[in-house]
């Protein structure tokens, strides 16, 4: 179908219902096909005027006929009305951030442990620019986008499907160069181009605003807006690069991913590469980072993935990252500037950081004002003093740090800095551990207990709206607040005696704090602040214990049966949770909520419940995947190494030391057909 074979002479009011769906499903197809066109390949076929003739005689159809609009129409590019609020949705799977170096002799030993890991004859690696942009998932239902979702937490994010619904590069229906899977979640970047980041921010000056600071952050504000209609003016471009879920379609490698995204209407990373060397890794590298200022979008490193995807799945993940990939990052951009005063900042855990604060300068696009010195023995080891000439950097293009002291002549230095041996908040005397200056008066110190309540309202945490920093800081000084547990009792009538507070302000936050009484478990936990918890340990806990009581009376060995859990992080949590103050500062808390959300049970109960397995080889009948998720399906859990502790070995063609450390160990070992009896099911397709 083309344009020349549509007739727009017909006058819409003789339209009839059956003629208007026959030409609405016939436009669509059309702009769509002109959308990939333009937006992902880059060769528009017809001009501005023609395709605007299409889109305007479509959406007046629809305005005739509202009953033939669809959520897929192309007109829904232009917004939808304004929403009070973004939902949280939790993702299909979980988006793990990466592990990252930009030292090329770590590089050297990622390559030697996957290669170790796999024992495989050869490794291929998938490398793709690390696009600085925003991260966020898009879920297509029988090929049509049904929601779009920001990173969130990795666990979690803020639903933006209308937003996200504007972005001319993001399929509103997939591409049917290829079968379309049942269901599919793709994890894209979105992202603004610096040509055109430079002219938003010219037309926001001049109408008197504030430009922004980067196109990341005009990135995020656009994608976040609750109003679409704004998204829509927004210069904006997603591209795909990962397959977080699908049915109805399996992959065997991440290249056949890409593939895939391309021919279902996705932009996908430009010059990706497979590689099987380190030193073809380097020489990309390279090339990148000698390209990155002519490239008109923001890149900040590569990206080097393993290809194999069944390979991924015998190395795994840690709880923040996956073992099978690494950001290999640039060298961060660098300023001079001079430290006018070191500063001392008490966290909410007591550790004592040094701060410098600096004489303003723009680095990358960033005004910078401060930057970290991290701990006494780093002070130290760079000699920085106050009035000192430095250079400065973003740390992986975000945080500030400074690099080292520029020597000038003729300039006599200031006296070396110490840190103080009381804590410049409360007075009391300091702890030396390791290379951390601390504060041991948790319970005392009022600038532990701000960072505290941040932490605990912060959006991994009760996500409290309106208790940030600054309100933290107005409650503990004024008196209203000397432990987490009396925020609850704080009355409206409290607030508006607080500078910037009133009655809807006052009124909206005693709202949100009473209204997060119910809460889900996991961001309890993770609120109260427990060493080493983070975002996802707070996950398995609460998917484990299922109660505060009963993570709260767990030993040390039942912390450790926690996945991603060892020795040091239970003697951790244990040593917290029993401290008498911390017992009972948790325990004022945990009285006070009314009911703590356990999440559904997704391994440990089912008929092979606490059953482990280990995957070696190839298997014919479905991908290592497949396989794991089938397992856990059942109760089972997989693990990438043979111990003690593994009840099954799963042998496929060409496995390797894992069969032999199976016999050593007297495990059990399976082969393909014995491991489809043990799931009870047919054999699936690929």
């Amino acid at each position: 179908m083309n344009e020349s074979s549509l007739d727009f002479d017909v006058p819409l009011e003789q339209v009839s219902a059956e003629a208007a769906e026959e030409e609405t499903h016939e436009l669509r197809s059309v702009i769509q096909r002109h959308n990939h066109l333009y937006y992902v390949k880059g060769v528009p076929e017809i001009s501005d005027a023609a395709y605007d003739r299409l889109f305007r005689r479509l959406r007046a159809l629809e305005e005739r006929f509202p009953d033939l609009i669809t959520i897929d129409s192309p007109t829904r590019r232009v917004g939808a009305s304004p929403r009070t609020d973004l939902p949280t949705i939790r993702h299909c799977a979980p988006m793990l951030s990466l592990d990252s170096t930009q030292d090329p002799a770590e590089v050297l030993r990622f390559d030697e442990r996957v290669r170790r890991a796999v024992e495989a004859d050869h490794v291929e690696y998938l490398l793709e620019p690390k696009l600085d942009g925003v991260s966020i998932e898009l879920v297509y239902e029988r090929g049509v986008l049904t929601r779009a979702v920001t990173r969130g937490n990795g666990l979690e994010g803020e639903g933006v499907t209308d937003n996200a619904r504007t972005i001319p590069s993001v399929p509103l229906r997939l591409r049917e160069e290829r079968p379309i899977p049942e269901f599919l979640s793709v994890r894209g970047e979105v992202l603004m181009p610096l040509t055109a980041f430079e002219a938003l921010n010219e037309s926001i000056m001049e109408e008197g605003g504030e430009p922004y600071a980067n196109p990341r952050n005009a990135t995020s504000g656009a994608i976040r807006q609750l109003d679409s209609s704004i998204t829509a003016t927004r210069p904006l471009e997603c591209l795909g690069y990962e397959v977080l879920d699908a049915r109805g379609v399996s992959f065997r490698t991440d290249w056949a991913v890409i593939e895939a995204l391309g021919a279902w209407g996705f932009r996908t990373p430009e010059r990706a590469e497979r590689v099987r060397s380190a030193d073809e890794i380097l020489a990309y590298h390279g090339a990148f980072q000698s390209d990155r200022d002519n490239l008109d979008y923001e890149i900040d490193g590569i990206v080097i993935k393993l290809d194999d995807l069944d390979e991924r799945v015998d190395l795994g993940s840690t709880s923040h990252h996956p073992r099978w990939a690494l950001a290999f990052k640039f060298e961060p951009r660098k300023e001079v500037t001079r430290v006018e005063r070191i500063a001392i900042q008490v966290g909410r855990t007591g550790v004592l950081t040094p701060v410098a604060l600096l004489l303003p300068v723009e680095v990358g696009g960033v005004t910078v004002a401060r930057a970290t010195l991290h701990n006494r023995e780093e002070l130290e080891r760079k000699d920085i003093r106050e009035k000192d000439l430095v250079r400065v950097q973003r740390a992986g293009d975000v945080i500030p740090q400074v690099v080292e002291v520029i020597p000038e002549e003729d300039r006599t230095r200031a006296s070396p800095f110490e840190m103080p041996d009381r804590c410049p908040n409360c007075g009391t005397r300091v702890q030396i551990s390791g290379p951390f200056t601390l504060c041991p008066n948790r319970f005392g110190c009022s600038a532990q207990l701000k960072g505290r309540i941040v932490h605990f309202a912060s959006r991994s945490g009760l996500d409290i709206e309106g208790l940030g920093s600054e309100t933290a800081a107005l409650l503990v000084d004024r008196g209203l607040v000397d432990e987490l547990v009396d925020l609850f009792d704080l009355t409206v009538e409290q607030l508006l005696e607080l500078p910037g507070f009133a009655s809807k302000s006052a009124d909206n936050l005693v709202a949100a704090i009473q209204g997060r009484r119910s809460t889900q478990l996991r961001r309890f936990l993770f609120g109260l602040g427990i060493p080493e918890v983070g975002v996802s340990v707070a996950g398995d806990l609460a998917a484990h214990f299922r109660s505060y009581e009963a993570l709260r009376d767990a030993d040390e060995d039942a912390l450790q049966a926690v996945r991603g859990v060892g020795p040091k992080m239970a003697s951790q949590i244990r040593s917290f949770l029993e401290d008498p103050k911390s017992h009972a500062a948790i325990q004022a808390v945990f009285e006070r909520m009314i009911q703590l959300d356990v999440p559904e049970v997704r391994q440990g109960e089912g008929p092979l419940s606490g059953r482990r397995f280990v995957f070696t080889g190839t298997l014919q009948s479905m991908t290592r995947a497949r396989a794991k998720q089938s397992i856990e399906a059942l109760g089972a859990r997989a693990s990438s190494s043979v111990s003690k502790e593994t009840d099954f070995v799963v042998a496929g063609e060409g496995g390797g030391s894992k069969l032999e450390r199976a016999r050593e160990l007297g495990v059990t070992i399976l082969t393909e057909g014995e491991f489809l009896d043990q799931l009870k099911v047919e054999t699936p397709g690929p």
